[in-house]
């Protein structure tokens, strides 16, 4: 089954820091219906992307 996911420890690094920016911006409009969704969106595809950067080799 393919991961939605690259096959090296430097693009993973890349995709998830994006993926912390996006949430930290959903996180400054947490008041607003649209940055709620966008900080669990972002919340979840970062830990989904920090589990498979984890299981990366070196």
């Amino acid at each position: 089954m393919a991961r939605f996911y690259v096959h090296n420890r430097r693009d993973g690094a890349r995709l998830l820091s994006s993926a912390l920016a996006i949430t930290c911006i959903g996180l400054v409009r947490i008041d607003h219906p649209a940055g709620q969704l966008v900080a669990v969106v972002g919340g979840l595809v970062s830990l989904y992307w920090w589990f498979c950067y984890r299981q990366l080799k070196a």
